[in-house]
C-alpha cells in the first residue's frame, strides 16, 4: 500500500533530519507518495506565506503529515508558531500531543518508560486573551486559560485507553491548589472518566513536584496526561532526562484523521548543513506516522534500530545510514 504523505522539511536542520527518516522510512519497505510544501520562517520571509487555508484542505486529504522544525531568528516570535504550528492544530483538530519517553537502563541508573499525552488544542494557547493601554505605563496583558469539558475529556479518555495497553497506570499533572477553575474541570473530568476504566491505577501530581519526580524518580510513571502549557514544559524536560532532545519524537493526534508528526528539537540555524544534526528524533517520528499508517511492522523495526542511540555516532547522513544498515 502508498500512502500520501505531506512533506514540510520546514527550517534550519529540518529539511536535513527530515531526509534522513524518509531515507530509513524506505529501507524499511514502506512506500511514499511524498508531497512537498515550503512552509516556515524562510518561506515567510521570501513572500509573507505562512499557512494558507488551501492548503490546509489539501492536508485533510492526506493520510498524514511528516515535517521537520519550523522557526529562523529573523522573523519575529509568534509569527510562525501561532501562524502555522497552533493553526495547524487548531484547523486540523490535532487534540492529542504524544511523546515518549524511553531511557535503557546502564551501569549508572535505571531505565524508564514513560508517555505524556498533552491536550493540544485548548489551555493557555487557545488565544485568549489581549492588551489594554499597549506602550503606557499603565499597560494590562491578559492571556486567559480555555479549558471545556469535551476538550478535556477526549484527552483523558485517550490517555486511559493507551494506559490500559501499557501498565495500567495514569497519572493526571496540573495545580489545582492554585488554577481552581480549569483544575477543577480537569480533576472532575479525569475522576468521572477513571470510573470507565477500573483496571487503571491513577494518581495526581501538582506540575512543580512533577518536574522533581521527572528527574529523580521517572521510573513512576507510565501515562501521564496533561494540559497544553505544562504538557509543553513537562515534555522537555521529559527530553532532557531521557538522552537529549534530539532523541524526542512527537505525535500531533486526531485519530482517525490525518495527523502530524514532528521532532521535538528545533530548527538550530546555527549548524545547518554542518552535519550536526541528530536525524534520530526525525527517524522515530517517522516510526510514531508509520504505526498511525497501520505499518506497525516497519515501525517497531525502526525504533529496534534506533535503541541503543549513544551507538549511533557520525554525520546526519551517515547516522541515517548506521540506522538504515540495522534494519
Amino acid at each position: 500500500m502508498t500512502h500520501r504523505v505531506g512533506i514540510m522539511g520546514g527550517d534550519g536542520i529540518g529539511p536535513e533530519v527530515v531526509a534522513e527518516g524518509l531515507k530509513v522510512i524506505a529501507a524499511a519497505g514502506v512506500e511514499l507518495d511524498c508531497v512537498d510544501y515550503d512552509l516556515g520562517g524562510e518561506r515567510f520571509l521570501k513572500d509573507g506565506t505562512i499557512l494558507p487555508d488551501s492548503v490546509v484542505a489539501e492536508w485533510r486529504g492526506l493520510d498524514a503529515l511528516y515535517c521537520g522544525a519550523v522557526g529562523t531568528p529573523d522573523v519575529p516570535p509568534g509569527v510562525i508558531e501561532r501562524g502555522l504550528l497552533l493553526k495547524m492544530r487548531f484547523d486540523l483538530d490535532l487534540y492529542i500531543n504524544y511523546r515518549p519517553f524511553l531511557k535503557a537502563a546502564d551501569e549508572g541508573a535505571e531505565g524508564h518508560d514513560f508517555v505524556v499525552i498533552r491536550e493540544n488544542t485548548e489551555g493557555t494557547y487557545a488565544g485568549e486573551g489581549g492588551l489594554l493601554r499597549a506602550n503606557t505605563p499603565h499597560e494590562v496583558a491578559t492571556q486567559g486559560s480555555v479549558n471545556t469539558r469535551m476538550g478535556v475529556e477526549r484527552a483523558c479518555r485517550y490517555a486511559f485507553e493507551l494506559a490500559m495497553g501499557r501498565r495500567r497506570h495514569l497519572t493526571m499533572v496540573h495545580k489545582t491548589n492554585v488554577l481552581t477553575f480549569s483544575g477543577d474541570l480537569w480533576e472532575r473530568t479525569f475522576n468521572e472518566v477513571a470510573a470507565d476504566y477500573p483496571e487503571v491505577e491513577t494518581a495526581y501530581n501538582h506540575v512543580d513536584a512533577a518536574c522533581i519526580y521527572f528527574v529523580q524518580d521517572p521510573q513512576r510513571y507510565d501515562v501521564i496526561v496533561t494540559d497544553n502549557l505544562f504538557g509543553d514544559i513537562l515534555t522537555d524536560l521529559g527530553g532532557a532526562v531521557s538522552g537529549g532532545i534530539g532523541l524526542a519524537p512527537t505525535a500531533n493526534l486526531n485519530p482517525g484523521q490525518v495527523s502530524m508528526f514532528e521532532p521535538v528539537h528545533g530548527s538550530a540555524p546555527d549548524i545547518v548543513g554542518t552535519g550536526k544534526a541528530n536525524p534520530i528524533a526525525a527517524v522515530l517520528s517517522g516510526a510514531m506516522m508509520l504505526d498511525h499508517l497501520g505499518e506497525s511492522e516497519a515501525a517497531n523495526r525502526i525504533r529496534s534500530a534506533c535503541a541503543e542511540p549513544n551507538t549511533l555516532v557520525g554525520t546526519t547522513s551517515e547516522i541515517g545510514d548506521l540506522i538504515v544498515a540495522r534494519l
